[in-house]
This record gives structure tokens, sequence and C-alpha cells, in this order.
């Protein structure tokens, strides 16, 4: 995710440089036995969301199939869901906020379902569903879709266009406005849609277009995406888009929409090559199987990394690509496995700025770095927000400002040729996995020859400018 400069200016001060799969884990289950069936937990384990996601299976892929109404905003939905259980299950969650359901079948068996709380869809099967066994879940649903303020800059969920289209976005939670889901990180699974729109509109999502046909006044559109993927980097985008396909020079198939009006972003979309090769140097092979954009009319406050084609806000500029396209390694490929451990996706793809400024602008990084750190010394408020443990509704805070400054002095710290193979090997190592900032800490101390425990803390979990030793490492000294 990339913020605006309007909200940059309201959350904290922007360091910009031109112009800025593993099982879902229980929490608080019963103890299972080999003869006794429990239930699915009703979170995944995330201390700062205790009630995201669910517990007891393991998402294998989702199958989502929409019918969606401009005019009346009323989406019809009919989604399976394929999983694994890890545990002996009588009962089970999933996560839908909004939306009338009308049946779920689990196996091909009808099964009772009741609502609870604003998101929680709880699914009893007409069968106990053993340990190891197989689980596909499908759920029709349908109604007028709905959104949220997460916080008071950002509405995320189902938001609609100047144009009268819609789309869904926002992290932590965007995917289960539109579908059932197992929203949590923690779950990666394949994903495929098959969305039904009015003849005219178009619907984008991720992955490969695999196909598209007209029908009496109808047009569906059905996407593919192979590679596992967490929830809140999903997407659909229904607006009257004019629709660009290409390759990059390595075959890699490149599907890029603009809505009515961001047509002059083809010149932006015209440098996604360069980025996706810059970034393959520096990350490692590019690890998506598709490139792209979404160019949304629409000013909201943040573009998103959705996967391996961002979706952007009106005011996009190449800084914006160059961060959603970082994403696609650390964020999308190496998912994190707490909201504690965001770090681990948005301090890679904000520095990933700098490293294109550096490369392709002629930088002087340790010069920048040192003019940032004098404007910002004496702002207790820049230096309060903590880039790890920073508690719950503070995860972002310091995501697009401090997190720079903490890379480079991390660069200064290690030297550029462990830090250069720290950023390759990192996303090779859990590519297409889950980590924690911990296993990070871990990782790149077993590669160094310095002690960086202090410095990790006052840079990471301190909400203080950090001690001159700390400040100036390496060529950074005064």
């Amino acid at each position: 995710m990339t913020v605006s400069p309007q909200r940059l200016l309201l959350c904290c001060l922007a360091l910009t440089l031109t112009a800025c799969t593993g099982p879902a884990r229980d929490a608080d289950e019963p103890t299972a036995t080999a003869t006794k069936p429990t239930h699915g937990a009703v979170g995944a384990g995330d201390p700062y969301y205790p009630t995201q996601g669910n517990g007891g299976y393991d998402v294998r892929g989702y199958d989502v199939d929409i019918s969606y109404v401009p005019s009346g905003k009323h989406l019809e939905g009919d989604t399976t869901i394929t999983a694994t259980a890890t545990k002996s299950l009588a009962r089970f969650n999933l996560d839908l906020r909004g939306f009338r359901v009308t049946s779920v079948t689990v196996n091909g068996d009808q099964a009772t379902f009741a609502r609870k709380g604003d998101h929680e869809l709880v699914i009893t099967p007409a069968q106990v569903v053993g340990d190891g066994e197989e689980i596909v879940t499908r759920v029709r649903y349908n109604g007028r879709p709905t959104s949220t303020n997460e916080d008071e800059l950002a509405t995320v969920g189902w938001l609609t266009t100047p144009s009268g289209g819609s789309y869904a976005l926002g992290e932590p939670h965007s995917a289960s406005f539109w579908y059932p889901v197992n929203e949590t990180p923690r779950d990666k699974a394949t994903f495929s849609l098959s969305a039904r729109v009015p003849k005219g509109w178009v619907a984008m999502s991720i992955g490969k277009q695999t196909s598209q046909r007209t029908k009496d006044g109808w047009t569906t559109y059905t996407w593919e995406e192979a590679n596992p993927a967490t929830s809140h980097v999903t997407t659909v985008a229904i607006d009257k888009f004019t629709v660009d396909r290409s390759r990059l020079d390595d075959g890699t198939p490149m599907l890029s929409a603009y809505a009515p009006g961001q047509e002059s972003k083809r010149e932006l979309e015209a440098r996604v090559g360069d980025v996706i090769e810059f970034l393959s140097s520096k990350f490692g092979p590019y690890p998506q199987e598709t490139a792209g954009g979404i160019y949304m009319g629409d000013s909201i406050s943040f573009a998103l990394e959705t996967q391996g084609r961002p979706t952007y806000a009106s005011w996009a500029n190449l800084n914006t690509v160059v961060h959603e396209y970082a994403h696609q390694w650390y964020g999308n490929s190496v998912t994190i496995e707490s909201w504690s451990d965001l770090c681990l996706s948005k301090c890679f793809a904000s520095y990933s700025e700098w490293l294109w400024a550096e490369a392709k602008q002629d930088t002087d990084l340790d010069r920048y770095y040192r003019r940032q750190v004098d404007l910002v010394s004496d702002d207790d408020s820049f230096w309060a927000s903590k880039l790890h443990e920073m508690g719950v509704g503070n995860e972002f805070d310091g995501m697009y400002g401090k997190s720079k400054l903490a890379m480079h002095a991390l660069r200064r710290k290690l030297g550029d040729d462990v830090f250069n193979d720290v950023l390759r090997e990192w996303p090779q190592e859990h590519r297409h996995g889950n980590a924690s900032w911990p296993e990070f800490e871990r990782f790149v101390s077993a590669r160094s020859d310095v002690e960086l425990g202090e410095f990790f803390d006052v840079w990471f979990r301190g909400d203080e400018i950090p001690p001159d030793e700390h400040l100036y490492p390496g060529t950074l000294r005064r």
C-alpha cells in the first residue's frame, strides 16, 4: 500500500525524494481428541485482530462467482472454498460482512448456518469433517456490498467510483466485504473469479484473464491467480475501463486497465517493465505470473499492491508504481505472519523508492538521510511511531516515513554487501510463504558479524530518536 501525499501530510512527515501456505493457526480453541470433534476458532491467532480469520482449516483455493449491477449496486455471489481440516470439525467459521446468505453446502450436503457479530458466518456441516479431510464449502449470498472506515482517513471495502463503477480495496480487511473468506494473512490460497456485469462494463481482477464472453446483455470475465495470495491483495474492479494488453521482455503477460479519465496513466504504466527489471536486480526474480495496473478515477487516500496488478488512485506517480511493485516480493510473495510484522512489507516497499532514486536519479542517499534526520530530529511524534510491536491501530503510522530512515540505517550498519544479500535472499527463502519480523532479525543477524540486538530495539521497537551510534552507523558517521 502507498498513501496519498495529502494523507502523508496528515499522518506523518513523509520522506519522499521526487515529486513518494501455510496453515491458518488456531487460537483459544478447545483441545481436540481423536474421538471428539471440536469447533474451529473464531480467530486465526493475531493478537491485534483476535477475531480476524478463523482456525481449524487451511484454505487451498477460492472460486468466486459474482454478478453485479452497478446501477442498483446489487451483488449476487456464489463462492466455493476448498480447504483441508487441520482437526476434526463439527463446526467452523468464515468471514463475510453484510449480505443475505441463502444457502451453504459442505461437501455437497446442506449445512446449517448462522450469523454472529459483524462478520462471522458460523457453519455446521451435516457430517463431522475429520482431521486432514477436504472441506468444500459453497456459499450463496446476495445484497448490497458495504464499506467501513478503518481509520479516520481511509474507507475500505466495497468502494464506488466517480463514473458509477465499484471496486474492492483495503487492508487489513477488504475481501470479506464481497466474498466469504478466511480473512487472515496467515492462510494464503489460490484465487479465481468469474464476474458477470452488464454489457459495456468491464470487470478486472488479479491473475490471468482466461475468458470473456457476452450473452443476453451481460459480459462475464474470468480470472485465475495460481500463486497463493493473502485475501487483502485480491480484488475486483468494475468500471468502463479501457484495457491494454502486452508482454514484458521476459514474456510475462501485462494487462492494464484505465478508468474513464485515466488514459494518460499509460505513460506511467510504460515504466512498469523498467521498474520490475530494477527491482528484480535487487530482490531476485519477479515472483508473480502477471503484471499491469488498475488505474481508478477515484482520489482515495491509498494505492494497494493487489497481486500482480496493483490498484492505483488518481494521484499515483512513479514512486507509487515502484512501491507497489516492491510489494510483489515483500508483502505478496513473502507475507506477514501477524499485523505487528507489517514492517516486513511496508518498510521494504517504502525504501525501494530510495533505491530507485539512488539508481535512476543519482541521489546521494547518505546526504539525503542526514538532511531528513535534521528535519525531524526534534519531532517527537515522528520518532514515537514504532515499526514493530506498535500496538493495534498503529500499524501504519511509521511505515511511510520513519521506515525509510530505519532501512537506510540498517544498510549502513550491515554494509552494502550484506544488505544486498539480505534483500535478495530473504524473499527467495520465504517465497510464497509467511514470515515474522523476529524471524527477519534472526535471518539478518546470522549473516552479519556485528551485534544487532540494540540496533533493532532502538530503531524498530523504540519510540524515541536513536542514540548517535545507531543513528549514524557506518558511512553515516559524522
